[in-house]
């Protein structure tokens, strides 16, 4: 496991290297200049904008800027961003919290939604409740993020008046009453990408449990007497998960660059908005460290995956 775990990661180096590379060249060739306000303002030399960009070497080649985010990257110096005027890590940890706040507690009701209803739909395939399931589940995939938010503003902001329909972080209340009207203030943007990502689970789980529930051992553990429950959740679940993790290791990441329209339709203050608003001022750092922390986050779950692998099926080893 340990030697596999190294092989792992020693080949992930040079993934994430090539992908930084890509990432830097892509932006660094792309049109814009996040020094353009200062060269339409009449009241600022040309020089000064001059100096701003050797200072930054901006004018420097591309392999020697690219060597230069490098090295400050593994010193842990994220860059500078040219519209905030301060570090990127600051810019990042300060959105990151409300993000992991959102976007975990929708994985997490996703899963919660996902889970039963993808095995009570394998359990009982055809039935009513399994034709409802897959109705909304298709409704739900095939919905976009940015129709189903509008439809929750116009129901629950305008028409009901029961949630706010712009995030707000400003929140002055203690104790239980702070976690109340953060969950309050979060409930539409977390429904919104759970419900979503749960639609798509559903149907993974169900497709996964039924090629598993119908094979010999299954047949076996009933014959020797087992609870129905037993052999659904010990035997047929845990085996029919090992698809589904893999679906999931690939959507953790994905939830993350999904939630950058979620963000900018409830007024989110987190990644995602702060990406936006990077790539509309040409903030060069802020669009880099952003991409790069989802290209990491990519190959990261990809080996999370595989050692989940071995820890639900004992017959997966790992020489």
């Amino acid at each position: 496991m340990y030697q596999y775990l190294l092989r792992r990661l020693l080949i992930a180096v040079p993934t994430v290297l090539g992908i930084s590379v890509v990432l830097f060249s892509i932006l660094a060739l792309a049109p814009g200049d996040p020094f353009e306000e200062l060269a339409l303002n009449p009241d600022i030399p040309t020089e000064v904008r001059l100096h701003l960009r050797q200072q930054f070497g901006l004018d420097d080649p591309l392999p020697l800027r690219y060597l230069r985010w490098l090295t400050a990257m593994l010193r842990g110096e994220w860059g500078y961003s040219f519209a905030s005027r301060v570090n990127v890590s600051v810019l990042i940890w300060q959105r990151l919290p409300t993000t992991l706040f959102v976007l975990g507690t929708a994985y997490g009701l996703a899963l919660c939604i996902a889970l039963p209803v993808g095995v009570i739909s394998a359990v009982k395939p055809y039935s009513l409740f399994d034709h409802v399931a897959t109705a909304f589940a298709f409704v739900g995939h095939s919905l976009p993020t940015f129709f189903t938010g509008l439809l929750f503003i116009l129901f629950f902001s305008l028409h009901l008046g029961w949630l706010p329909f712009i995030y707000s972080t400003t929140i002055e209340a203690q104790g239980l009453a702070w976690i109340t009207e953060h969950l309050r203030q979060g409930a539409m943007p977390i429904a919104v990408v759970g419900l979503f990502e749960s639609a798509s689970l559903t149907r993974f789980v169900r497709a996964a449990m039924l090629e598993v529930i119908h094979q010999d051992f299954v047949t076996t553990a009933r014959a020797k007497g087992l609870p129905e429950w037993r052999t659904i959740l010990g035997h047929v679940l845990r085996n029919a998960l090992l698809p589904v993790v893999t679906i999931m290791a690939l959507q953790v990441p994905g939830i993350f660059t999904g939630a950058v329209i979620t963000e900018q339709i409830f007024r989110v203050p987190g990644i995602g908005s702060l990406l936006i608003s990077a790539i509309q001022s040409s903030d060069t750092p802020v669009v880099m460290a952003i991409t790069f922390v989802y290209a990491v986050l990519v190959v990261a779950f990809n080996v999370v995956a595989d050692l989940v692998y071995s820890l639900l099926d004992p017959r997966i080893m790992y020489a």
